[in-house]
């Protein structure tokens, strides 16, 4: 069983990645969530993964709040994407518990020392909370077991033409990060834009009971589902890929982040020329996306079972 610390910003996508790491139990052992400022305000994206690990019965995983915004710069939010909660318009029962003491980053580090080469980080948000921890003890880079991030995208930006939003929000961060001296799974926009929600797969998850309380409004809120397309639910990617590596298509890059572009700030700039260079990423090029949705769904199925 593979142990994984997510490390999110919650946000309806992060919401749907937690929901397919909590119905993994038999594949995943989460050690830990961690919150940072990103989709919407350090207090809500914490208050957020505290009422998603009751809701989705996480146990007694710790939830620990992080950074609150980017390294250097301005503060970048999505709240006109995921609504000024940042959940859309899911509403779900307040927590009874309250978050882990300490910080985020000081979490990260502890957690990776105690078990070196066996918990895989998953970053589903702006990098800030990673690259602090690499600050700060430079042997996670080591002690990780694997880091596999939502973010970047080596063609085109969302959050404007040249940047995806988690890069978008914390450059330096992402730079930081993509320099460290490991081998960064990239799961970007080139793949994640292809997961979309349809009326197909809607309708696969309007059955499962209180769980489709959470799936189903997250599904369609930032977005208009038909039978074509419909919204990305781009941050389960990461998870699923962890569940299931096969089902992307990955490349060897060297990336680096452009930190000072005056239109083209948190671009990942992405070479799959490699030559004599050692590559700092494995980059996700396509996604089987009937098999995607078949590992989802099938796990959003087993979960409804166990929340009732």
């Amino acid at each position: 069983m593979k142990k994984v610390l997510i490390d999110c910003d919650p946000g309806i996508d992060d919401a749907l990645a937690l929901a397919l790491a909590a119905g993994s139990t038999g594949s995943l052992d989460l050690v830990g969530v961690t919150t940072v400022g990103g989709n919407v305000d350090l207090p809500l994206t914490t208050a957020n993964a505290l009422a998603l690990r009751e809701f989705l019965q996480m146990g007694d995983v710790p939830v620990t709040p992080g950074s609150a915004g980017a390294l250097m710069r301005r503060t970048v939010r999505a709240t006109a994407v995921h609504g000024l909660t940042g959940l859309g318009d899911v509403v779900l029962p307040a927590p009874v518990r309250g978050p882990s003491e300490g910080h985020a980053v000081d979490f990260i580090v502890e957690t990776l020392r105690s078990a070196p080469g066996e918990i895989t980080l998953v970053a589903v948000g702006p990098l800030t909370n990673i690259a602090l921890a690499v600050r700060r003890e430079p042997r996670v880079v080591e002690w990780a077991r694997d880091l596999v991030i939502m973010g970047g995208s080596y063609t085109r930006g969302n959050h404007n033409p040249a940047a995806e939003f988690n890069m978008l929000a914390d450059p330096e961060a992402a730079a930081i990060v993509f320099e460290a001296g490991w081998t960064v799974k990239m799961l970007g926009l080139d793949v994640t834009l292809s997961a979309v929600v349809t009326s197909a797969v809607l309708e696969r998850m309007r059955p499962l009971g209180r769980l489709a309380d959470l799936l189903v409004p997250a599904a369609q809120f930032y977005g208009v589902v038909s039978a074509e397309g419909g919204p990305a639910i781009h941050d389960a990617c990461a998870v699923a890929y962890l569940l299931d590596p096969g089902l992307f298509t990955c490349v060897p890059a060297v990336v680096n982040v452009e930190t000072a572009g005056q239109y083209t700030r948190g671009m990942t700039v992405t070479d799959f020329r490699i030559g004599d260079r050692e590559a700092n990423a494995l980059v996700a090029t396509s996604l089987d996306v009937k098999g995607f949705w078949d590992l989802v769904v099938g796990t959003y199925e087993r979960l409804a079972v166990r929340l009732g």
